[in-house]
């Protein structure tokens, strides 16, 4: 997805030290250093301890925060990953979460955010923490998506998985799902009553502005998906379709956004109808994800639409069973990719 061209600097944080973040962090900074300029923000010890036992020939350059407030962020060329050096409050052993932590893994993310606002880094990519570290540290935490949103005063932030899918032939190019979602974290109770006129129009508005300023796509195709098994069925199987989704889509068409639907679910999701789309909006969490997840082989993306900057993500979590095992099982294939997104996401922003 990238193209050739400078070197965008991002800023990667690592994550909660006793999961797999540092270990992802580490190697795909390192197999993308040619297309990213890479800054680690984490416990620069920490990180140089992981580095050497992954690779001995990984090179990190630690940077206080101090200095960087000071004089910026200094030039690293590509045999060397520069890491903010955010300490750590406790000991790291891997798979054992501890509170004591929790404070410092929430710094790497305000360090990251205050440098995308002071023009030190292009975009952020983050790697997965553990939300209850950080409650247990004592401060309220709901997820990077509504800090970021926080920190940032967004009123409102959209959740959005893409990811590459296979090709059907090799001479065929490798299509591309992106699913968005309405709402995110919400038990299925609550699903149907936070789907809105209201909702529905801010997540448009936001999904296809995004799509054209930071994907560079100048007429975004959006699919809608309904809420109920077959979209409804003309009112017999709930009336969402009729009282809320479509009316919401006939006004982004009138504000001249290209939304269509509202779709079955359980039918949108097959090539014939996702060539023609750019994106799809699903109404829950567990409606658009697992498709996603599922077709695009461990290498989903994470991206929160509607934030003043760039941000991306892996499509898993902190896979502490997988830490207290040693270095070597972790996949960083949803971190690489996530890497490369931001950097696409970054130079399309460029150009438009």
């Amino acid at each position: 997805m990238t193209a050739p061209g400078p070197r965008p600097t991002l800023a990667v944080t690592v994550g909660e030290p006793a999961g797999i973040g540092p270990e992802i962090a580490i190697r795909a900074a390192w197999l993308l250093r040619e297309q990213a300029r890479c800054v680690l923000v984490g416990d620069a010890a920490y990180l140089a301890m992981t580095a050497s036992l992954i690779d001995p020939a990984i090179r990190l350059s630690a940077l206080s925060t101090m200095a960087l407030r000071h004089s910026g962020l200094p030039h690293f060329g590509p045999t060397t990953i520069p890491v903010i050096d955010v300490p750590l409050d406790a000991h790291v052993v891997p798979g054992q979460l501890d509170a004591n932590n929790g404070r410092a893994v929430l710094a790497t993310l305000d360090l990251a955010i205050e440098g995308c606002q002071a023009g030190w880094f292009d975009a952020i990519v983050t790697a997965p923490l553990q939300k209850s570290t950080i409650n247990d540290a004592g401060i309220a935490f709901s997820g990077h998506t509504e800090y970021l949103a926080e920190k940032t005063g967004t009123p409102k932030v959209v959740m959005m998985l893409a990811g590459a899918l296979q090709a059907q032939s090799s001479e065929q190019e490798q299509p591309y799902l992106r699913v968005a979602l309405a709402t995110t974290h919400l038990p299925l109770k609550d699903v149907p009553a936070a789907i809105t006129r209201e909702t529905l129009d801010q997540v448009l508005d936001i999904l296809h502005a995004d799509l054209r300023n930071k994907f560079g796509i100048a007429a975004p195709r959006i699919l809608v998906t309904g809420l109920n098994p077959h979209a409804g069925e003309n009112g017999y199987l709930g009336r969402e379709e009729i009282d809320t989704i479509t009316p919401a889509l006939q006004a982004a068409q009138a504000r001249g956004i290209d939304a269509r639907g509202p779709y079955p679910a359980d039918t949108l999701f097959q090539p014939k109808y996702l060539q023609d789309a750019d994106a799809v909006l699903a109404m829950y969490h567990d409606q658009g994800l697992p498709v996603l997840k599922h077709a695009t082989f461990g290498r989903g993306v994470n991206i929160t639409l509607g934030l003043p900057l760039i941000r991306t993500s892996v499509d898993h979590g902190t896979a502490l069973d997988l830490a207290a095992q040693g270095l070597g099982l972790a996949d960083s294939g949803s971190m690489e990719e996530a890497i490369r997104v931001a950097l696409s996401m970054v130079r399309a922003q460029a150009s438009t």
